[in-house]
C-alpha cells in the first residue's frame, strides 16, 4: 500500500509541474513576443513541456550515474554497464534526449511560438502515435517486465507515455485548422 502512496504523489507532483510548466510558458511566451497566445496551443505547449522535461532527465540520468538508472528503472543490466564505465547506457540515453528534444522542438512549432519545422503535421501525427502506442504498449509489457525493468516501470512510465500522448493528439487536433490554414502541413 505505501508502493500507491508514493506512486499517487508521483503522478499528483508530475501533474502540478506540468501545469505549472504550462502557466509560465503561456505567461513568457504572451510578455516576451507581445502577441496573444495561440488558440488551442495550451496542451500543445504542455505536450512541449513534458517531452522537454523528459530530456533534461534523461541528461539527469547520465550525470547521476548507476544509481539513477536504477531509481529510474533501466534495469540492472544499464546500471552495471555505466558502473563499469561502459560508453553504451550513456549514449542510448543520450539518443533518447536528443529524440525528445526534437520532439519538444516540433510541438513548440505546432503551438506556433517557434518557426516552422519541416513535415510539422507529420512528424507530429508520428510523435502523437509513438507516445500513445507506447503508453498502451507498456501495459502489456509490465506483464512481461522485459529487459530487466521492473513491472512498476512499466506501468508508471506508460502513464506518463499516455498522457504526454494524449496532450499531443488532443493538442494537435486542436491546432489542425490552423496549421492547415497557414501551410504548416509540410
Amino acid at each position: 500500500m505505501a508502493n500507491h502512496a508514493i506512486a499517487l504523489a508521483v503522478v499528483w507532483h508530475v501533474v502540478a509541474a506540468g501545469a505549472t510548466i504550462h502557466a509560465v510558458m503561456h505567461s513568457v511566451a504572451s510578455e516576451c513576443w507581445r502577441r496573444p497566445v495561440p488558440a488551442g496551443s495550451g496542451l500543445l505547449l504542455l505536450a512541449s513541456a513534458s517531452s522537454a522535461a523528459a530530456a533534461l532527465t534523461h541528461v539527469a540520468i547520465i550525470a547521476g550515474g548507476p544509481s539513477w538508472y536504477r531509481f529510474f528503472g533501466a534495469g540492472e543490466g544499464m546500471a552495471r554497464l555505466a558502473a563499469s564505465g561502459s560508453w553504451y547506457p550513456a549514449t542510448i540515453t543520450l539518443g533518447i534526449a536528443l529524440v525528445l528534444a526534437v520532439w519538444a522542438a516540433y510541438a513548440a512549432s505546432a503551438a506556433g511560438y517557434l518557426p516552422v519545422l519541416p513535415f510539422l503535421k507529420t512528424v507530429m501525427v508520428a510523435v502523437s502515435a509513438v507516445y500513445l502506442c507506447r503508453g498502451v504498449g507498456g501495459f502489456f509489457l509490465a506483464a512481461l517486465a522485459p529487459g530487466g525493468n521492473s513491472p512498476t516501470f512499466w506501468v508508471w512510465s506508460s502513464c506518463i507515455c499516455l498522457l504526454i500522448g494524449l496532450a499531443h493528439a488532443v493538442g494537435l487536433s486542436r491546432r489542425w485548422p490552423v496549421l492547415s490554414a497557414r501551410g504548416r502541413h509540410r
